[in-house]
This record gives C-alpha cells, structure tokens and sequence, in this order.
C-alpha cells in the first residue's frame, strides 16, 4: 500500500525571518512532512515567479511580512486548504473570502504569548521595587537612598490590575501566582467563577483602575477597545501609580497619556504607543518615570523558533489527518486580537 502523498507547502513571509523562525532542526521536520522549497519564499503573489509555486500548494506557511490574503490568492491557489501563521494575530492577513471558503487558519499566537507575559512579569516586579526611579536617583546622588525613599516599595500585596484576559493575560495570571501579591481583573467574558480559577478578583474597568497599583493592558485592538483608557479613567488611576503596555498602543489616549506623566503623577512602561514609535519630540523619550521601549516585549531572536515549531506541530497534525490544536475560528476575531 502506498503511503499518502505529503501536501505541498510554500512559504510566504518576508525571508529575513525564515532563518530565526524554522533553525535547522525544525526545517528538517518541515521537509520530512510537507513537499516544500526551503528556497522559495514568496513575498508577492502577483509575481509571475511564484505562479507555478502557489497553483500547486495546499498550504501557506506565512510570517511577518505577508501579503494579505484574499480572493486574489485564492485564485492564484486554488488547492489552499490550510494556511499556518508563525506569528500573532491574523486578523489583518486574512480576508474574507478565505473564512467564506473554508480555509483552515491556525497561528501560533500562543508561542508569542510567553514572552509578553514574562517581559510583563518582569516589569511589574522591577517598578514594585521602584527600580527605575532608584537608577535615576543612583546616578544623580551617588547615594543609597534612605528609609523615606524606599518607605513605598516593595512588592508585598501590591495590587495588580490585568485588563483583558486574553492568552497573554492568562499567561501573566499564570506567571503572577508565586508572588505575594493581588490581582485584579476587568474582562467582560470572564464571570466570577472562571477569574477565581484564574487566581483574580473581577471588577468592572473604573474600580479596578481605583484599586490598583499597577496597571497592565492585555485587551484586544478592537472598535470598542480603542482609546478605552481615555482622559477620564486615566484620572481614575491613583497617584503614583504605573501603567504597562505590552498590548497596542491604540488602546491608550496617548495625548492624556502624556499629560499624566509629564506632570509626573503617573509613571509607564510602554513596549507599544500610538503611533510607534512616538513623534521625534516626544517626552516620552526622555522623562524619568517613563521607561520606553521599541516592540520587544513579543518573539525576538531565538524566541522565534518557538513559533516555528507550533506551526511545524500543526502542519503534522495536518499531514497525519488530526485536527489542529491552535486554530483560529473567524467567530473568535470579533473579541480576539
């Protein structure tokens, strides 16, 4: 008995990532699963060069820098049956017509998860201890501070409010257990039970923002969601207390935003504004209780083979004739990133 014919598969991304994305060990299950051309990696797929290429895959393993997907590319390929995103969101990839047409989506937007959520961990424990602060003041004096200067710090039942329990906010949940301190959330699909599992108070937006030391945002980039933490609830906030964005920065009123921190009654760590990077003559670039950085809180460097190996796992899945573990249903984008 022959065995079944592996599905043919083509890689659409930009090729700067394909290295980080699928090392060798990776790329060498890839091959030994699907009939693909580590060679070819198609950025356009108007491109006379990739015809013959996509009228014959059954798969597109796609990245970062991919062109859309819609019902050009379903013209261009009409075997697609499966596209495996070894990235985030595929919210802006793919167009309607490959939801309308039955294309299996799967992205490995778990993988990318864990980093945020650690990054995240990371800077609440570091502004718990005041740490960006104490380097400016370190830098300045020379001196250890006193007891007044450290009379607020420490991580001990600081209040941590997580807005959005996506896979990032689940994560974070996760990662939060082992320390002595209290989380809150706001999520309006998460009910009492489940935020409990989740080892979180529920509250509704405003009193979370009221109750909470830190703030940090992981809720989708929605209609609904945007500027969410406008002038007003941003005032919510009380003095003293820190924001974190891993999420997007459009989730934020960046010009409130600003305003509370140059007057120096909130502190950020922001991985992500509005726009990104901020204008040339920011203040964010340079005021002390601002720590600012480009992007880097998701998959970089050799993070990224985490992501290829999710996709590598689904394309067996597929190969073998099992149902993907991380697939994204076109339902699930009216309340997911």
């Amino acid at each position: 008995m022959s065995s079944p014919q592996p599905p043919r598969a083509v890689f659409a991304m930009d090729p700067v990532h394909l290295p980080l994305l699928f090392p060798p060990p990776l790329m060498d299950r890839l091959a030994r699963t699907a009939d693909i051309d580590p060679a070819r990696v198609v950025r356009d797929f108007a491109d006379p060069a990739a015809a013959g290429a996509l009228a014959a895959a059954e798969v597109l393993i796609t990245g970062w820098g991919c062109p859309r997907l819609d019902a050009g590319v379903l013209a261009a390929a009409p075997k697609l049956r499966a596209v495996l995103h070894a990235a985030g969101s595929v919210r802006s990839l793919v167009g309607e017509a490959l939801w309308s047409n039955g294309v299996t989506v799967c992205s490995a937007v778990t993988g990318n998860a864990l980093p945020v959520a650690e990054y995240t961990l990371a800077m609440i424990l570091l502004v718990g201890k005041d740490a960006f602060a104490h380097r400016e003041r370190y830098r300045l004096t020379r001196a250890r501070p006193g007891p007044a200067e450290t009379a607020a710090t420490g991580n001990l039942g600081r209040r941590v409010g997580v807005i959005g329990a996506s896979r990032v906010g689940r994560r974070l949940m996760e990662l939060l257990r082992p320390f002595d301190l209290t989380v809150l959330l706001h999520d309006p699909y998460v009910g009492p039970a489940e935020a409990a599992a989740l080892g979180a108070e529920p509250l509704p937006l405003e009193e979370l923002l009221r109750r909470s030391d830190v703030i940090s945002l992981h809720a989708p980039d929605l209609p609904e969601t945007r500027h969410m933490l406008d002038r007003d609830r941003l005032a919510l906030i009380r003095d003293g207390g820190v924001l974190i964005n891993t999420a997007r920065g459009a989730l934020v009123d960046h010009e409130a935003l600003t305003r509370e921190l140059v007057s120096g009654r909130l502190s950020a760590v922001l991985d992500v504004t509005e726009p990104e990077p901020p204008p040339a003559g920011s203040p964010l670039y340079r005021l002390p209780n601002v720590f600012l950085t480009p992007h880097i809180a998701g998959s970089l460097g050799n993070e990224l083979a985490r992501l290829g190996s999710i996709v590598v796992e689904e394309l067996e899945r597929l190969a073998g004739g099992l149902p993907p573990r991380h697939r994204v249903r076109h339902a699930d984008l009216t309340r997911v990133a």
